[in-house]
């Protein structure tokens, strides 16, 4: 499990997570193992248009977001969040080697990229503190 100082905010809440993935049992797994680690995941989106809507209603700290989505490109979705007044940390996530995407990791705004097989606490931890 993480360490407290490192899933809970500045007030001592628990990190806000919403998670977006097409698949359903991805975001049963992420779930489960993020808040295993100490997270709370406050919502769930199955495309772009979801993720965007739930971020604006959640206001999640952390956008945890697969690059494919069938709506939309997860960069463009990480783009327009990051865009957003007081915008969460985005990290994306793919069952493809974060080279598969070239510089568009980068170039979206995102804190960076985490493969689906090593999600954990801790990845995520890593890139937004």
């Amino acid at each position: 499990m993480c360490p407290r100082s490192r899933v809970h905010d500045d007030a001592g809440m628990p990190v806000a997570v919403l998670i977006v993935d097409d698949n359903a049992r991805f975001r049963v797994r992420a779930r489960r193992r993020l808040e295993a680690d100490g997270y709370t995941v406050v919502a769930e989106a199955a495309d772009g248009a979801s993720a965007l809507e739930a971020a604006r209603l959640h206001r999640p700290e952390v956008v945890l977001l697969d690059v494919g989505l069938p709506d939309m490109s997860g960069l463009s979705v990480a783009e327009q969040l990051t865009r957003e007044a007081d915008p969460p940390a985005v990290v994306l996530t793919s069952t493809r080697d974060a080279a598969d995407f070239g510089d568009g990791v980068a170039r979206c705004g995102a804190r960076g990229f985490v493969p689906k097989d090593a999600l954990s606490g801790d990845a995520i931890s890593a890139l937004i503190m």
